[in-house]
């Protein structure tokens, strides 16, 4: 072995010197530790920091002890050692390091500021110092200045020193100069000091303090004398400080001047003084107040000045400061205008030091070592553990090494550090005894020999203990037989020698030898070989045993001379066979993870020279397996003693024989002794037994298992509890009161007893408490201490020994005092009733017997000598008790009582003052002198006061209903008769009482009086209110009453206020009548909000007085909505390609209705947008994001939306980007097709991904196999093949393709090889490919082929041979042309070659993309706002369908659309109107276009109109007034909106409007009526179906309550039912009443038969005439006609002249405002009661009754129902009725439709018709006299459909018509806002002047009608039919209502919440619609006339031959209506017809 270090040397000499010189004496101190010898230790270790000048230099000294002497090594602080620097750095011989001087300019930062550490090592281990930080301090020029500083008047200055920082850490300030003549110095005792008046101080920082600065010291100069701690340099300031002192011109809050100074850190070094400056001025001048915070609280106490603590004005100077002195002050600065106040955190720096506990520990091998760091200092940031110069990463305080090894022993060290500095503290770690390893010294070589002579082997080994050497041959240990000898002996100096010497050596002893020095610290070992020549020989190997899973290595031992090679065999393999094995030259085998069951055998190593001769060698290895212990345990709960315990050790694994042991805490356990049993159950399992556990039996458990292949251990420890047990049990003590007491209590047990000790409370044990810890109660070590024991600390102690096993001990113990007599009270007052018995007691405590004696005033008191008077004593545990008990108290009783005690130890006496009194008597002559709705003035007489002054008067009262017992009281005072009893309820009756009171008692009650409190309006708010969102703008508020008691009356209802929240607009109220339900709560629901809106709610509550306060404003948000606008500016930046950036604004605020919360960018390639599947979608909450992953080269389509709680917002606008082109992919396919001997013919596909523009292709070529570049040839993009010449025949040749785009070439293609021939077989270039073509476009497939001979190209289509024909052809070359591709053409094309040689084909697939085939629509579901439909596409389309665009309109509305994805299979269309028809249908599109439409679906939402009630339930009539209860109407499904309630009396015609709006759930009651009168009725009920009138007859009661008689209809006053009398002959069956009704039915059908023929004959007629006369009288849509006339459409002049004639089955909607349709009047019979009028304006008297009856037509019937247009005027029924526009059609308007021209006719004059052919024309309001008529129908041509006034009567242009015309079915579709045109505001007729505007009665308001519909405008007209049911024409009933007609004012506004969408009239059969034909007077042409509106399929776009067959087909039996009507006075029109000219 290599010799050891140069320390170990010197250490074996030492060795060697001791043993000589004390050979035999110390043989046994030999083999312990030498205690000279020991590690390093530091002497002299360097200080943390070094400062010097470069002038003076320094030397920093380091010295270690140790033995040996330790060597100094200089380190930095990364551990590298430190060299000398010549001039600037030595290290002396003695270890010290060297700073010489050295000039500024050789200043080096890696010499002159550095950290080093001193490192002290010798041979037992190194240690290093604490860390040195050296700097050298180089001069540096700077000034010192001093600033001015500005002071308030009276205030304390700070003038500061102002240092560079740069030298500040060695300057420091030693005085200040006052005008450079007075020096005021620092003092030693870090204090400072004032000088002799007092007014200035040095602070130990360095600051001058001056006091109480007053206005001469602004004269004064100051200077700072600093001086230099390394160099002794002194100077003055550069400049001289001013104090600038202000004048303060009023009160000034203190102030701090430099932010900053508001929080400081401060850190002091411990000892040091300093100051802490609170900065602050103020005026008055303010005091200043220090606190320091409780450590870990928020609590702060004030800081106590003493003589190391003072404060000096503001500033708190602390010297010799401590580490107790750190943590927060505050400094509170206040004078009488405000405060301010000053952190600072302070601490205090304590020097750092370090020890190790122990120094030095000597520890045997195995044993566990533990060092302690115990450390001090402040602050403390880390501990580290390092050994012999390195870290062991250990940072805990305590070090434990668990098993000591070698290597662990030598020095340790531990270092704590802070910020600014380190300390250290080192400890040696020994091994037990003298140990040195075994070292082989001297051995003996390899040697190589002939047989025959002897051999002599020699080893010499050292170490201590002296180490056994023995010598193994091949691993075989070698004894003394034979021819070997092994001898040893000790040398001098301790080495062991030994050798071995081998007779006459042979060939067969050649071989490996080794001898092994052994110890128990250590072995060493030498081996080598001795070679012999001979023939191969192998010594016989002994059975190898060795453990499962190690490794086995054995050596072959082989001797003899050469060998050639060494082999291993197993079952005659040569081995290695598998991975385990490995087999060496030198005939080692090595088997790693050895198993019994695959390596347990017999191997045989053979031996060979090199002539062949070998020798074998068996070798037999048996596989043991050690045993495996299974876990056991004794319960996770610890045992008790006296339990049994057992557990049983169990070893599944492991070769028997085996023994087990056990062992507890490392002690064996022998069976019998200590309770223990241990039983062998089998030879693999023993069980202990523990009968009954003691404390010894605690403790860890090992199981030890051992066989020949090794040992296991397995431990399991138990816990045993031991319960306490006395020591020192406690006893009852007695102790002098003022003596410390001293009572001990010991116990032991196991865990270790807590003694405790608690009081009991009260006298008796029982319940403790624990001790209260104070200055003389304590508990030492289970000792109760009581330090001047009192009386108070008497009473029952418990002791109580506890260690949670069992219940614990304790014993109770009585603690005596021994004190003289207390009184407890010395004086008390006690009072008793005159005529009362009473007892005075008196308690004395102290030690018994005590006697007690009573005195009364001073004079013993004798119970003998009056018997009143009795004296009882009574013993208590404390004292005694004497009672004085009298009788019965008299006046004389009042006097002052003293008992006296007297016992062994002293005496005492107490007082009692007894007072006899009475209890006044009761107030009397109580009255009530004023009253108010909440206070009461009473007044009262004094009663006798019961010799007690009267302290008060209690003034009872209670609501009437309650009892006395809960009574409310007022407290007056005793000297006062009047009071005023406020807080009083108002409307309340309350009974008031009044009691007097003094110090007795309470006299009894007065009389009570009963008073009536008077009515107030609400005092309280209404309770519980809530507001919450029903929807996106409905807010539903519920609330409570408020309390009873707040009502003050009776409430009435509620006021509900809303506003939008952070405005200044006022409340908008709404009245909510008042629940009489008990509890319930009142609710209103606040319907059209804004979206996210906050509003504010208020409540308050009314009664007949008025109103109460509001309540509190209650604030609430609607729903949160979508956002209503997109993101704006979106835009996206192409980065790279496959990211796109996307940015984008936020919506507008008002927009977002919601908090926007993320936003979603949804993008996808935009030949895929139509695909809502292929979208992505990603969210963000930031303005921008970048999209990653995209494809290269692609045109990408973007939205953003934002999204909020209420879902997601509209979509931006798309936007599309492009993705950054990328080099290509490869082609896709490629072909090399022969050509010739020399050509050969190239293809290929372009590749899949091009990623760009395919800028060209590369052809690449080359000879198969050749080396070189190969041939390129670039080809234009366009050109998909290549043909390549000059070839050599048959070569093979290579060729492959890449494409490139402008970034670069692509991938190349796969490699195909051709081969040039003669012989050119048919190939088709061309590749099966799919082609997509567009419907109606051309479409073109390749056939590219070669061949020779050329070869025939056929083409098969969909498998069928193709024959050319004018659509499709073949082409020259091969290609197939289809033109105008349509579906069917879609479907596979086959190209076949064919030549001589071969044949060839390809297949292509055509796909042809068409616009979508019309889809299924069909009805799912309807609801009553909503339809559910499903879409199905068309089963032929082939193109990928994008989605679906749903058209549906109401009956009289505006077409709308949806957009519907194509994955939706229904699609729920919302927000309809109830109750309405619908036309439904949809169309499909894809990216070709927009499809077919639908067959159109027609259905209805669900609802109807309002249903009647029955009377009885709806009308309850009074003598003055009729209610009205709404609930009894049915909503027919719909929401009810509003009623319009209107009356008049039976015999006038003019209705009154009384309400026109009144709510569906309220009753309604009409007023103001006259008793025992009859009227008439009439309720309009609005839904969103329509309206539905009623009309009722009633007679108001008499004054007296009765009932007037029915009216006399006309039939007499008889009873209805009354017959007439027949004569007796006379059969039955001819009463009247029978007879009459058949005689006019049969009238009747003979009419009709009549009519029917005239008709025809007419007809007939006509046919012979032509002209257009005939269309007047035959062509004519009026109302009568009804839905069975019909219109003869074969003649061809008709014909030809009609441009447009609407088919009659499409409804009109109603007239405005009437429940009628437009012609229909109401025009009655005689039997029916008129009240109805026509409007004409020239009339003063508006409302004027027709005077004409009107004629029934038969077969009518008049109702609410069935209302048609059959009632008609004498002399007007072929007139055009006034006010009808009418549409001239024909003139080929199909050619030009703006040409149509619309009129209107005129209203009749005075209500009458005009003679036959006339029609009256209207004049301006007012005119006086006839207005100029002609003949015929006077017209005028309509200008503008939507024009309308503008405030001055002037036309408005605000609706210009739009070019389109709208859909004739549309009369209401802009809704019902538009039916009346606005008035102006001076209330002009809208026909104020003949003008060219006429509006359309069946037209529609403008849409900016605010409340619109039925009203006319914005308060313009109310509901035209409440006014005249005659007016025929009527436009607008506010348009003529004149101010000085004395017309009647219209009705106020609509509430807020009436809901619009409900006020439609488009009910069809109520409504009585009109046909289309009728409505179309003023539209244009629809259909195939230029129609802008979508409306496919519409049944006006027919030819006129099917217009005939549907008139036809709808012709009713009955056409003489029409007929006849027009032959009474010629053809007219009649008012709203449309005819056509």
């Amino acid at each position: 072995m290599l010799p050891l270090p140069r320390l170990h040397a010197i250490k074996w000499l030492t060795l060697l010197a001791a043993m000589a010189a004390f050979c035999t004496p110390l043989a046994y101190a030999a083999s312990q530790p030498d205690a000279d010898q020991k590690g390093p230790v530091f002497l002299n270790e360097p200080i943390n920091r070094i400062d010097f000048s470069n002038s003076t230099g320094a030397e920093i000294e380091c010295k270690a002890s140790g033995n040996p002497m330790p060597e100094i090594i200089w380190i930095r602080s990364d551990g590298t050692a430190v060299g000398d620097v010549p001039g600037l750095r030595q290290i002396s011989s003695d270890g010290k390091l060297v700073f010489p001087p050295f000039r500024a300019e050789d200043y080096r930062q890696e010499v002159h500021a550095q950290v080093y550490a001193c490192l002290a090592r010798n041979q037992f281990g190194t240690i290093i110092s604490r860390d040195v930080h050296v700097r050298a301090v180089v001069p540096q020029s700077h000034t010192v200045n001093v600033m001015d500083e500005a002071v308030l008047r009276g205030n304390s200055a700070i003038l500061k020193c102002h240092i560079p920082s740069f030298v500040a850490d060695f300057i420091s300030v030693a005085s200040w100069v006052e005008d450079e003549e007075r020096e005021i110095f620092t003092t030693n005792d870090g204090i400072g000091h004032f000088d002799s008046d007092g007014k200035y101080l040095v602070l130990p920082s360095g600051e001058l303090h001056i006091r109480e600065v007053g206005p001469e010291d602004g004269y004064k100069s100051y200077q700072c004398r600093t001086k230099h701690r390394l160099t002794g340099e002194t100077r003055l300031s550069a400049t001289k400080g001013r104090l600038v002192i202000t004048e303060p011109l009023g009160s000034v809050p203190p102030k701090i001047l430099d932010i900053n100074d508001k929080f400081l850190l401060m850190q002091v070094k411990l000892g040091h003084s300093f100051s802490m400056q609170c900065p602050c001025q103020g005026f008055p001048v303010p005091i200043v107040r220090w606190y320091k915070f409780i450590e870990g609280t928020t609590r702060k106490q004030a800081v106590i000045l003493n003589e190391r603590v003072k404060q000096v004005s503001g500033t708190l100077i602390i010297k010799d400061a401590v580490v107790e002195d750190s943590g927060k002050y505050l400094c509170v600065v206040n004078n009488s205008v405000g405060g301010e106040s000053v952190e600072t955190v302070l601490t205090v720096t304590a020097p750092l030091s370090a020890k190790i506990d122990p120094p030095t520990q000597t520890v045997d091998f195995g044993r566990p070592a533990v060092f302690t760091c115990q450390y001090s200092g402040n602050p403390i940031k880390t501990i580290s553990w390092i050994k012999d110069g390195k870290s062991i990463g250990h940072s805990d305080q305590v070090l434990r090494i668990e098993s000591v090894k070698k290597e662990d022993k030598g020095m340790y060290q531990c270092f704590v550090r802070n910020d600014q500095e380190s300390a250290e503290a080192s400890a040696e770690l020994k091994l037990g005894g003298r140990f040195d390893p075994p070292v082989i010294r001297q051995a003996f070589q390899e040697e190589t020999m002939e047989p025959g002579p002897s051999v002599f082997l020699k080893c010499v080994a050292g170490g201590n203990p002296t180490p056994e050497i023995s010598w193994e041959l091949d691993g075989k240990k070698i004894a003394n037989i034979d021819r070997y000898q092994v001898g040893q002996y000790v040398t001098v100096n301790g080495d062991v020698v030994s050798y071995l010497n081998i007779t006459s050596v042979h060939a067969n002893d050649g071989g490996l030898y080794k001898c092994i020095a052994k110890s128990k610290v250590g072995v060493a070992e030498h081996s080598a070989k001795l070679n012999v020549y001979g023939l191969p020989y192998i010594r016989q190997m002994e059975k190898k045993a060795i453990v499962a899973g190690e490794t086995l290595i054995v050596t072959c031992p082989v001797a003899g001379y050469p060998i050639d090679s060494i082999v291993w065999e197993r079952d005659n393999r040569a081995l290695p066979i598998n991975r385990k094995q490995k087999v060496f030259p030198n005939g080692t085998l090595i088997i790693e993870n050895v198993e019994r069951n695959s390596d347990q055998a017999t191997y045989t190593c053979v031996a060979k020279n090199v002539e062949g001769y070998s020798a074998r060698g068996s070798l037999e290895v048996q596989v043991m397996v050690p045993p495996q212990i299974q876990p056991f345990d004794f319960g996770e709960e610890p045992a008790n003693t006296g339990e049994i315990a057992g557990v049983f050790c169990m070893i599944p694994k492991g070769d028997l024989p085996m023994e087990i042991r056990w062992t507890l805490n490392s002690a064996p356990i022998i069976t019998g002794e200590h309770g223990f049993t241990l039983s062998r159950m089998n030879p693999r399992t023993s069980s202990l037994n523990i009968d009954s556990l003691e404390a010894r039996h605690r403790g860890v458990y090992k199981c030890i298992a051992l066989n020949k292949a090794g040992s296991a251990e397995y431990s399991a420890e138990l816990h045993v509890n031991v319960p306490p047990r006395w020591i020192l049990e406690p006893t009852d003590k007695a102790f002098a009161q003022g003596s410390d007491a001293k009572v001990e209590c010991k116990a032991d047990g196991f865990p270790k007893p807590q003694v405790t000790w608690k009081k009991a409370v009260g006298d008796s044990p029982g319940e403790y408490k624990d001790l209260k810890k104070n200055d003389n109660i304590r508990v030492e070590e289970g000792t109760l201490h009581i330090d001047n024991i009192q009386k108070t600390n008497e009473g029952y102690y418990l002791c109580e020994a506890i260690n949670g096993i069992g219940s614990g001990l304790s014993a109770v113990i009585m603690i005596s005092v021994q004190a003289p007599p207390e009184f407890t009270e010395k004086l008390r007052n006690q009072t008793a009733r005159r005529g009362e018995p009473a007892v005075l007691q008196c308690e004395a405590k102290g030690e018994k017997p005590i006697g007690i004696l009573w005195n009364m005033n001073n004079v013993r008191l004798d119970p003998k000598n009056d018997n009143r008077y009795t004296i009882r004593e009574e013993i208590l545990s404390t004292g005694v008790m004497s009672s004085l008990s009298i009788k019965r108290t008299e006046r004389s009783d009042s006097a002052l009582f003293t008992c006296l005690a007297t016992n062994a130890f002293g005496s005492d006496d107490a007082s009692i003052n007894m007072i006899i009194q009475e209890v006044p008597e009761m107030p009397y002559a109580l009255k009530v002198l004023d009253k108010s709705g909440r206070s009461v003035q009473l007044s009262w007489a004094q009663p006798y006061d019961g010799n007690s002054p009267l302290i008060r008067y209690i003034i009872e009262f209670k609501r009437s209903r309650a009892s006395w017992d809960e009574v409310d009281r007022v407290m007056v005072p005793g000297h006062t008769t009047e009071a005023q009893v406020q807080k009083l309820s108002p409307a309340t009756t309350y009974n008031i009482r009044i009691v007097a009171e003094n110090a007795i008692g309470t006299s009894q009650s007065s009389e009570a009086v009963t008073i009536i409190t008077a009515e107030e309006a609400p005092s309280g708010k209404p309770q519980n209110i809530k507001v919450e969102p029903v929807n996106q703008t409905t807010l539903r508020v519920t609330w409570k009453p408020p309390a009873r008691s707040e009502w003050n009356g009776e409430i009435l209802g509620y006021y509900v206020g809303y506003k939008l929240s952070n405005t200044n607009s006022s409340y908008v109220f709404e009245t909510v009548n008042f629940l009489t339900e008990e509890g319930k709560e009142h609710s209103l629901e606040l319907n059209n909000l804004r979206v996210y809106t906050q509003y504010s709610v208020v409540i308050q509550a009314f009664n007949k007085i008025g109103a109460g306060p509001l309540s509190d404003e209650e604030k609430q948000f609607t729903a949160e909505g979508t956002p209503s606008q997109p993101p704006s500016d979106t835009a996206c930046t192409t980065l790279t390609s496959q990211t796109i950036r996307v940015s984008w604004v936020s919506p507008p605020l008002e927009s977002a209705n919601g908090v926007i919360k993320t936003y979603k960018v949804v993008y996808a390639p935009s030949d895929e947008w139509y695909d809502d599947t292929k979208r992505h979608y990603k969210k963000t909450a930031s303005s921008d994001t970048v999209l990653h992953g995209l494809k290269k080269f692609t045109n990408y389509t973007m939205q953003v939306l934002a999204t909020t709680a209420g879902g997601d917002g509209v979509r931006s606008a798309p936007i599309h980007c492009q993705t950054e082109p990328d080099v290509p992919e490869a082609p896709t396919d490629v072909k090399a097709l022969v050509k010739g001997q020399a050509a050969i013919l190239v293809s290929w596909r372009p590749p899949a991904q091009p990623n760009g523009i395919i800028q060209q292709y590369t052809v690449y070529s080359k000879v198969e196999g050749a080396e070189g570049e190969p041939k390129s040839q670039k080809i234009p993009h366009y050109q998909m093949s290549y043909e390549a010449t000059e070839l050599e025949k048959n070569k093979p040749y290579e060729f492959w393709v890449t494409a490139s785009t402008n970034i670069g070439e692509g991938q190349p293609s796969k490699s195909i090889v051709a081969m040039p021939s003669d012989q050119v077989p048919a190939k088709i270039a061309s590749f099966d490919d799919t082609f997509t073509a567009t419907f109606k476009e051309d479409a073109k497939m390749p056939c590219l082929a070669v061949g020779a001979p050329q070869p025939e190209i056929t083409w098969k289509i969909k498998g069928v041979e193709f024959t050319g024909n004018d659509r499709m052809r073949v082409l020259p070359d091969g290609s197939l042309l289809i033109k105008s591709v349509n579906r069917q053409d879609a479907g596979e094309y086959s190209c076949h070659a064919e030549n001589s040689i071969a044949k060839d084909s390809i297949t292509h697939k055509l796909i042809v993309l068409a616009p979508p085939q019309s889809p299924q629509v069909s009805l799912s579901a309807t609801t009553t706002d909503s339809l559910t439909v499903k879409l199905k596409p068309h089963e032929g389309d082939t193109a990928p369908l994008h989605g679906y665009t749903l058209h549906y309109k109401p009956e009289f509305g505006e077409w709308e659309t949806a957009e519907v994805s194509v994955d939706a299979q229904k699609y729920t269309i919302e927000n309809l109107l109830c109750g309405s028809r619908y036309q439904v249908y949809a169309t499909g599109f894809n990216n070709i276009g927009a499809g077919e439409a639908s067959d159109i679906l027609n259905t209805r939402t669900k609802g109807y109109k309002p249903k009647l009630p029955e009377k009885q339930r709806f009308i309850e009539v009074s003598s003055n007034s009729v209610s009205l209860h709404f609930k009894a109407w049915k909503d027919g499904g719909c929401p009810m909106s509003h009623f319009v309630v209107e009356n008049k009396k039976r015999d006038q015609t003019e209705w009154n409007q009384i309400s026109n709006n009144v709510k569906p759930d309220n009753n309604y009651v009409v007023l103001d009526l006259e008793p025992a009168t009859w009227y008439n009725l009439r309720i309009t009920a609005h839904n969103s179906a329509g309206f539905t009138v009623a009309e009722y007859d009633f007679a108001t009661l008499t004054v007296t309550g009765g009932t007037v008689a029915p009216l006399d209809d006309g039939h007499g006053t008889g009873n209805l039912n009354t017959r007439i009398r027949l004569p007796a002959w006379m059969p039955e069956w001819l009463d009247l009443n029978f007879m009459v009704p058949l005689i006019a039915t049969v009238i009747v059908v003979a009419v009709g038969i009549l009519v029917v023929c005239v008709a025809l004959s007419r007809r007939r007629a006509d046919d012979l005439r032509g002209g257009q006369k005939d269309v007047y009288y035959d062509v004519v849509y009026n109302q009568t006609m009804g839905p069975g006339a019909t219109l003869d459409k074969r003649r061809p002049d008709l014909r030809d002249e009609l441009g447009y004639i609407a088919p009659p089955n499409r409804k009109l909607p109603p007239v405005p405002g009437s429940n009628y349709n437009t012609c229909d009047r109401i025009k009655r019979a005689r039997g029916i009661r008129s009240n109805h009028s026509t409007w004409d304006p020239r009339r003063t008297n508006l409302y004027e009754e027709l005077k004409t009856p009107p004629v029934p037509l038969h077969g009518n019937h008049y109702g609410p129902e069935d209302v048609q247009c059959h009632y008609r005027h004498p002399g007007m029924e072929d007139e055009i009725c006034p006010y009808a526009t009418f549409h001239l059609l024909g003139f080929r308007e199909e050619m030009d439709p703006t040409k149509a021209m619309n009129f209107q006719t005129f209203p009749h004059q005075n209500g009458h018709a005009p003679g036959p052919g006339h029609a009256g024309t209207m004049g301006p309001p007012g005119h006086p006299g006839h207005v100029h008529s002609r003949s015929g129908s006077q017209s005028m041509p309509r200008a503008n459909r939507y024009a309308r006034k503008n405030s001055q009567g002037g036309q408005s242009s605000i609706y210009t018509p739009a070019p389109e015309y709208d859909d004739p079915a549309n009369c209401a579709e802009e809704d019902q806002y538009r039916r009346y045109t606005r008035v102006n505001s001076q209330g002009g007729s809208l026909y104020s002047g003949p003008g060219p505007e006429y509006d359309d009665p069946a037209n529609c308001a403008p849409e900016e009608d605010q409340y619109g519909s039925q009203y006319g405008g914005p308060y313009g007209t109310p509901y035209d039919h409440y006014g005249s049911r005659g007016s025929m024409g009527r436009r607008s009933v506010g348009s003529a209502r004149n101010p000085g007609n004395g017309s009647p004012e219209p009705p106020p506004p609509p509430p807020r919440n009436h809901d619009m969408s409900n006020s439609s009239f488009n009910d069809s059969k109520e409504s009585n619609e009109i046909s289309e034909a009728e409505c179309d007077r003023d539209h244009g042409p629809r259909g195939n006339y230029g129609a802008v509106k979508r409306s496919p399929l519409q049944k006006d776009q027919r030819t006129t031959e099917e217009m005939r067959k549907l008139i036809e087909s709808r012709r009713p039996l009955n056409e003489a209506g029409p007929k006849q009507l027009q032959q009474q006075s010629g053809a007219g029109f009649t008012a709203y017809d449309t005819m056509a000219v």
